[in-house]
């Protein structure tokens, strides 16, 4: 059984590489946050979900840890690794990862959502008619 901190290891294609971890935090005053921390040769940046008016960062119920949701019911759960994968590909597709730092998760969620979402929905047999 893996560690609870321990990194994950995320494979992008045969040059790219990330280790990844999740953790939940509370501190001095500040809303809960979600932090998805994923390091590449020696860049790390953090993605931060912080909880906040229709924004959960998971801890307590319903919610769970490394579950983050917002009013307009989108949902990831940042201990799946489809989910991370996606953040990382929508990071990369607006330029976000290459310089390291801290990034807003919620300007990222949507995105997650619908790409996981549309991965989700089986498609049709050949053959089928459209659905109505």
């Amino acid at each position: 059984m893996r560690k609870q901190h321990s990194p994950r290891r995320l494979v992008v294609d045969e040059r790219t590489v990330y280790l990844w971890t999740v953790r939940h935090r509370h501190g001095d005053g500040e809303p809960c946050r979600e932090t998805l921390s994923l390091n590449r040769d020696g860049i790390r940046t953090r993605i931060v979900f912080r909880s906040g008016e229709g924004r959960d960062a998971g801890g307590g119920y319903p919610g769970h840890s490394g579950g983050v949701s917002d009013a307009h019911g989108h949902y990831a759960n940042l201990n799946e690794p489809g989910v991370v994968r996606a953040l990382v590909d929508e990071a990369s597709r607006r330029g976000l990862l290459s310089g390291g730092g801290e990034l807003d998760g919620w300007d990222l969620l949507p995105a997650v959502a619908v790409s996981r979402a549309a991965a989700a929905t089986p498609e049709a047999p050949p053959g089928c008619p459209p659905g109505p």
